[in-house]
């Protein structure tokens, strides 16, 4: 433990709940009013990449002119999962060995681009649609998933 500068004893937020926090926080500039997802790669205790649910760089944003919905998924946006990697791929990041952060369960599509950068954990907030065949491809992988309780605990898919 800790002394806060005003005498009162702290204890410090466990590594995930801490990261988990910052991909709430990331969360808050997503542009599709339909689901607030914020995703964070961690190598080493340290934050490489970041992501949110936004539109293409340049392009309109849902919040601003409406979401585009095909099959019933915004087809305007780019997953927050996919935003975190593509950003360590513009700025020549490797995401081998690292851990994504992310609010809700990863889709099947962020699932796959998840394996093939060498994530080689997801951890994750809300359980939302999660695809049975993305859970599998995770563990065929050997890609460590877990959900994150609120009682400072981890837990299995």
């Amino acid at each position: 433990m800790r002394q806060k500068q005003r005498g009162t004893t702290d204890v410090r937020k466990p590594w995930d709940h801490y990261f988990m926090e910052v991909a709430a926080m990331v969360s808050t500039r997503a542009t599709c009013p339909r689901r607030q997802v914020g995703a964070v790669l961690v190598r080493d205790r340290r934050t490489i990449a970041s992501g949110y649910n936004g539109s293409v760089s340049g392009d309109e944003h849902c919040e601003d002119v409406g979401c585009n919905v095909v099959d019933d998924h915004c087809i305007r946006t780019i997953h927050a999962e996919s935003n975190a990697i593509l950003q360590c791929a513009k700025f020549g990041v490797s995401t081998e060995g690292a851990t994504m952060y992310v609010t809700h369960f990863p889709c099947l599509q962020c699932t796959k681009q998840i394996i093939q950068s060498g994530i080689t954990s997801v951890i994750y907030g809300e359980a939302y649609r999660v695809d049975a065949y993305a859970l599998e491809l995770l563990k065929r992988a050997k890609v460590t998933v877990l959900k994150l309780s609120d009682q400072n605990e981890v837990l299995g898919v």
